[in-house]
């Protein structure tokens, strides 16, 4: 048998593909990161002093959310700086798998917070309170903004890198928490219905939960090796069989090392014999062109009537 592997660093002509089907975010969001957490971190001291003052659940609430925020934004960033450092001979993929960690914490803490603030929206529901409600209406516009900033932040990463989702997706929670906020005040400034102050937290939350369930799916698909969205299985498979001499294809992997990463590994047998390195690196960059896998090991063997241990389906 002979075992080759390319990991490919250029880049090629042509569209590329990222774990979500998507081309590659850039990779330092460290400026963002920074920005984001030091104006969360002051918006939630405001609003929680203010909240209590001013007696609104709802700016309570957002300020608890926003302080998760910040601790989502500071595991995100972690993780960002940790999965550029180097590989070791322990850690053979330096610690590229710590994004994908991130989301996952991401969306887990995200959900927590959700379930804190509907708890306490379900207290406020069955005790009703009165609101200083120019107060409440005036935070909680300068929080759309804050939050709304830092989204745009990460906005060019989202779609490529799940990590930058994972934050930018935690702003956009609390922008739409903080609109909420201020709908709610200005409901109860005209009606004097105190408890459409609960009711709109509790709408919030169903919300914040519909628009993080696809990070935590993905996040969780990530952590378990499976292989990434945008990425058809059958279609890497057709493409391998397809490459000269190829008769049979097995033993096929793909999976993400990181949120913005995917690899792959796999059995050619090519009975004529080991083709060579630029045909192993042709096989590679249309692997990254097409399907957007830039690390691929491909293992070449050259006799159909091998018993290879890998070769049946059901074998990992």
């Amino acid at each position: 048998m002979t075992h080759a592997h390319h990991h490919d660093h250029d880049s090629h002509a042509g569209h590329s593909h990222g774990p979500g089907g998507h081309a590659h975010a850039p990779a330092n969001f460290g400026k963002a990161f920074a920005i984001g957490i030091a104006l969360n971190t002051a918006f939630v001291i405001v609003e929680a002093v203010y909240g209590y003052a001013s007696g609104s659940m709802a700016l309570v609430a957002d300020a608890g959310h926003n302080l998760s925020d910040v601790l989502g934004l500071t595991a995100a960033w972690i993780a960002a700086v940790l999965s550029q450092r180097a590989p070791t001979p322990r850690f053979t993929y330096g610690l590229r798998g710590s994004s994908i960690l991130a989301a996952l914490f991401n969306a887990v803490f995200l959900l927590v917070a959700v379930g804190a603030i509907a708890w306490e929206a379900v207290l406020r529901l069955l005790d009703p309170a009165p609101v200083a409600e120019i107060t409440v209406i005036v935070v909680a516009l300068i929080g759309i903004a804050v939050n709304g900033i830092t989204a745009w932040l990460f906005a060019s990463g989202r779609d490529s890198d799940l990590n930058i989702r994972g934050a930018y997706l935690h702003m956009v929670a609390d922008a739409a928490v903080s609109a909420g906020v201020v709908v709610a005040a200005i409901v109860i400034m005209v009606t004097g219905w105190l408890w459409i102050d609960a009711i709109t937290s509790l709408a919030i939350c169903l919300l914040i939960v519909w628009g993080t369930w696809s990070l935590l799916r993905d996040s969780t698909a990530m952590s378990l090796a499976a292989v990434p969205r945008g990425i058809d299985p059958a279609e890497v498979r057709a493409y391998l069989q397809r490459c000269e001499g190829v008769v049979q294809v097995h033993d096929l992997h793909i999976w993400c090392m990181s949120t913005t990463e995917v690899a792959l590994t796999c059995h050619l047998v090519i009975p004529s014999g080991a083709p060579g390195d630029s045909y192993l690196m042709k096989i590679a960059a249309g692997l990254k062109h097409d399907f957007g896998i830039g690390h691929a090991t491909i293992q070449i063997e050259t006799d159909p009537n091998s018993a290879c241990a890998l070769a049946p389906e059901h074998v990992i």
